[in-house]
């Protein structure tokens, strides 16, 4: 064998080894960058996932903050003037269409 063929083989080896290399290196930094956006989308699920928890914590707690305890009355059984009855419960539902107003507000 000649010289310039034993070097030709050599020089490709070399070569193989470094594009072996590359590619290595490659698809090494890829699938590092593939784990990193993995980790970041589940830490951005996790943080949107609380911040909708609170939220709805937040507003549960509003909605149920001021509300009052109604207790129904058998009709006949109540002795209080009939009128007075009747201005109660207009007073409720007046509370409660407010409530109901200030939520459809918020929701919009």
């Amino acid at each position: 064998m000649s010289n310039s063929v034993i070097h030709a083989f050599f020089v490709g080896r070399a070569l193989a080894q470094a594009l072996n290399q590359q590619v290595e290196d490659a698809l090494t930094n890829a699938l590092s960058e593939l784990g990193k956006f993995d980790a970041e989308q589940r830490e951005r699920l996790r943080e949107f996932t609380e911040q909708v928890m609170e939220q709805a914590q937040r507003e549960a707690e509003t909605a149920t903050m001021g509300r009052t305890t109604t207790t129904i009355v058998p009709f006949g059984s109540h002795s209080g003037d009939l009128q007075a009855t009747i201005d109660e419960l207009r007073a409720e539902i007046a509370r409660l269409r407010a409530e109901l107003k200030l939520y459809r507000n918020q929701s919009v």
